[in-house]
Parts: C-alpha cells; structure tokens; sequence
C-alpha cells in the first residue's frame, strides 16, 4: 500500500473586478457648492476639471461619480468610500486615504505618485495605466483588484491582503511585500527587480518568464551564492 500523499490547497484565483455602474447621465459638480466636507455624500457627479487639491475631511462619500481631469493631489479623505466611481486622467499623487473603502472602482491613465490607502479595503478594483510610484498600501485588503499596466516602483504593500490581486505588465521594481498575505497573488509580463519581502510569496502565482527576474532576490534570502558564468 503506497503510501499517502499529502493534500496540497490550490492558489486562489483572483475573480474579474466586476465593473463600476455610473449612470449614463451626471450632475455637473461645482465649486463651492461641491467642495469636500467632512461626512459629505456626492451622488451621480460629474468632477471635471476640478481642482479639490490640499483638502482634508472625513467619511466622504462617492456614489456613481465620474472624475475627469480633476486633481486631488495632497488632499486627505479619512474612512472615505467610493462606490461605482470612474477615475480618467486624475492628479491624486500624495493622497491620503487612511481606512476607505473603494467597491467597483476604475482609475485610468491618472497620476498617483505617492497615493496611500492603507488600512483599507478594496474590491472590484482596476488601476489601469497609472503612475503609481512610491505608493502605499499597508495592511489594506484586496479582493478582486487588478493593477495593469502601471508603474508601482517602490511601492508599499506590507502587510496587506493580496491574495484577490493580479498584477499584468506591471513595473514593480524595489516593492515591498513584508508580512504581506499573497496565496493566489497574480503576476504577468511585470518587472519584480529588487522586490523586498520574497519569503511572504509562499502561494504566489509567477509565470516562469517573470521567475527569472526573481531568482537573485529569492537567493539572497536563502543566503545562496550564484556563481559567475565560466
């Protein structure tokens, strides 16, 4: 009788964000009437070329918004949600957004040098083509999140739950992955040069092509020396 073989748990597969459902007609927002306040709710909103840069407040709430060409660089949102929202070509680098919640959210083609949500949650979301350098996402939760596209060198993802995302042709070079949960995290056609943290990778899904990249860093945390080519 051979003996038995232990069980192995599959990888999850991060599920397709399901896509945000705006209405096919907004409300234009103005300023002031549209300013950030705190525990202010802002429903089938159109934000174009707005400027809401350097403003702090809490428990903000968008519902079926559309942000387009609108700028939220520096501004704090403290426990914001968004829900049903659409980001095209937006300035939120060096946002903060400590504990919100982003449910069926789409940012395209925007720049978020520096964006931070941390503490968070996040499901059903896509970053598609964005600058996100220098980000950070300590201990936020993600379920169904795609990032495509996107330039996170230097991003931050200690501690967060990323077993519900995939990254797809994604520059994460010097990432941080500490303490991150990453069974079923996805990775393809990305940059994984210097990444810190490769001993939370256990359960990680890397095509071979991307391995590559990473068998210098997963040897040095082993303490292995590659030696030189004859």
């Amino acid at each position: 009788m051979s003996p038995s073989r232990p069980r192995t748990r599959p990888a999850r597969v991060p599920a397709e964000p399901a896509r945000p459902r705006p209405p096919a007609s907004l409300d234009p927002a103005v300023l002031p009437d549209h300013d950030l306040d705190t525990e202010a709710g802002y429903e089938r909103l159109g934000f174009v070329d707005l400027d809401l840069s350097g403003r702090r407040a809490e428990a903000v709430e968008f519902t079926q918004c559309r942000m387009r060409h609108t700028t939220l660089a520096g501004t704090t949102l403290s426990r914001a949600r968004l829900t049903d929202c659409l980001v095209e070509s937006g300035d939120w680098a060096n946002l903060r957004m400590p504990s919100a919640t982003l449910l069926r959210v789409r940012a395209a083609d925007s720049r978020m040098t520096g964006f931070a949500l941390v503490d968070a949650v996040a499901r059903d979301v896509v970053f598609e083509a964005c600058r996100m350098d220098l980000s950070g996402w300590r201990f936020t939760r993600f379920t169904a999140v795609r990032f495509e596209g996107c330039n996170l060198t230097g991003a931050d993802f200690t501690g967060a739950d990323l077993g519900g995302a995939a990254f797809v042709g994604c520059d994460l070079t010097g990432a941080r992955f500490d303490n991150a949960t990453m069974t079923g995290t996805r990775f393809r056609d990305c940059v994984l040069l210097d990444v810190a943290g490769v001993t939370s990778w256990r359960g990680a899904v890397v095509e071979a092509a991307d391995l590559i990249q990473l068998a210098h860093v997963f040897a040095a945390a082993l303490g292995v020396r590659i030696a030189p080519e004859p």
